[in-house]
């Protein structure tokens, strides 16, 4: 008989700074009432000076929880859910920002009211009906519905023709080899990358050329800032709480590429993966690591040991510039044959014999020795003109891959692009 059948409570011990995760994760999974008892102990410590005397003052608050007898809330659990009325807030754009911000339900950042009427016109952006559900959002497991997607799109100042693009990311996010279940609340700091292929990325403006990764256009900001308040307020992973996230990361306000395809001379990714070249497709991993070089020699061989020196690993998508990629497939260099020469560059070093005494350390983790895959990395073709090139990747271990989704675009479409083809910058040439 389990100690739970004998009407003994369950305690559960966490580090202080997770005692409201554990709340919210027992919650989520029926058991709002779970006795949990914070310690000061380093999280994954192996110091003995830190451990022991963290047990020791944790112990009275133990034997305390098991012992005192469930109060009628614990007994009989109730999750503790607010009433979500159809009007939230009834004031002036500054009096709404402010209390979305006091509830929690922004990005720090000021938002778009979502009124019954710019809902509305999100909602043009797709054929779905406003209750269809898209998927079941972790860890809350909150209901994407279209029209609470649209009302955090609005909220994020995006357009109704960036709308196929945020359900086709949310729809991506719910599938398990992206391993959202685990990035979106882990405390290594994962942030979404999308990329875009395909005819919808200049329907809509998204930036695949120079400064592609910085502010600046509206869909590449706007489409990853939506899904950031959909993970939020839907999925309900917020920061501090669910999201544990040790420093954070700035991705998470928007990290979305269109692929340089115009400029590329090679197959875009999405023709790769086996999709039509007039197909309009995203895809997604989660990296936690962002770097730039440049090559030290501007020959094939080069350009490719620079690719190959930022070593890829787990899954990664190295951003190449056009120039580059131009260079080396005028020299007869294939996709592919980089991708060859990329994982020659980075196949692991013969582990060596472990010294009597010492245990061993395993150099491969990324790949848990089975060296650099195929499928490991995409090689995209975006930035601008320049030497530069960066690499977007993942700690590895998580059995996570690269996951596409094709983006569906309403009837209505082209009108929809012409309403909006006007929303785009105008700069003044100094």
């Amino acid at each position: 008989m389990s100690i739970e059948d004998l009407g003994k409570p369950v305690v559960l011990l966490a580090n202080n700074g997770f005692v409201n995760d554990a709340h919210s994760a027992a919650s989520s999974k029926g058991i709002p009432g779970i006795r949990v008892i914070g310690t000061p102990i380093a999280c994954e410590s192996t110091d003995q000076n830190d451990i022991e005397p963290g047990i020791e003052g944790a112990m009275d608050k133990i034997v305390d929880a098991l012992t005192k007898p469930l109060t009628q809330d614990e007994a009989s659990p109730k999750s503790r859910t607010e009433p979500e009325p159809r009007i939230a807030f009834k004031g002036s754009v500054q009096e709404v920002n402010n209390f979305f911000y006091r509830k929690g339900w922004s990005d720090g950042l000021p938002i778009l009211p979502p009124t019954e009427a710019a809902v509305a016109e999100m909602m043009t952006g797709t054929d779905l009906p406003a209750d269809h559900v898209v998927t079941k959002m972790i860890p809350r497991g909150g209901y994407a519905t279209v029209e609470k997607i649209a009302v955090n799109a609005v909220m994020a100042g995006a357009l109704p023709v960036h709308m196929p693009v945020i359900i086709a990311a949310v729809e991506a996010l719910s599938d398990q080899r992206t391993r959202y279940d685990t990035f979106q609340v882990s405390t290594g700091s994962w942030a979404p990358f999308f990329l875009i292929n395909g005819p919808v990325r200049t329907d809509i403006h998204i930036n695949g050329s120079s400064g592609a990764m910085s502010p600046g256009n509206i869909a590449n900001a706007a489409i990853g800032r939506a899904v950031g308040l959909i993970s939020k307020n839907i999925g309900g992973a917020r920061k501090g709480i669910e999201d544990m996230g040790v420093l954070g990361n700035p991705g998470k306000w928007s990290l979305v590429v269109g692929e340089n395809e115009e400029e590329s001379p090679w197959e875009p990714h999405h023709v790769s993966n086996g999709y039509k070249k007039e197909d309009s497709v995203l895809t997604v991993f989660f990296p936690n690591q962002f770097r730039q070089s440049i090559p030290g020699q501007t020959t094939p061989e080069g350009i490719a040991t620079g690719w190959a020196d930022m070593r890829p690993g787990a899954l990664s998508a190295l951003l190449v510039n056009s120039d580059q990629a131009k260079l080396l497939s005028f020299a007869g260099w294939s996709k592919q044959r980089v991708r060859d020469f990329i994982i020659e560059q980075n196949r692991p070093a013969p582990k060596p014999k472990p010294r009597e005494g010492i245990l061993p350390t395993d150099t491969g983790f990324a790949f848990f020795g089975r060296g650099l895959q195929n499928e490991d990395f995409l090689l995209v073709v975006a930035g601008g003109p320049g030497s530069f090139f960066g690499l977007l990747s993942s700690a590895g271990g998580f059995n996570n891959s690269f996951v596409s989704k094709e983006i569906k675009l309403p009837a209505n479409w082209d009108k929809l692009v012409a309403k909006y083809r006007n929303m785009v910058p105008n700069y003044v040439i100094y």
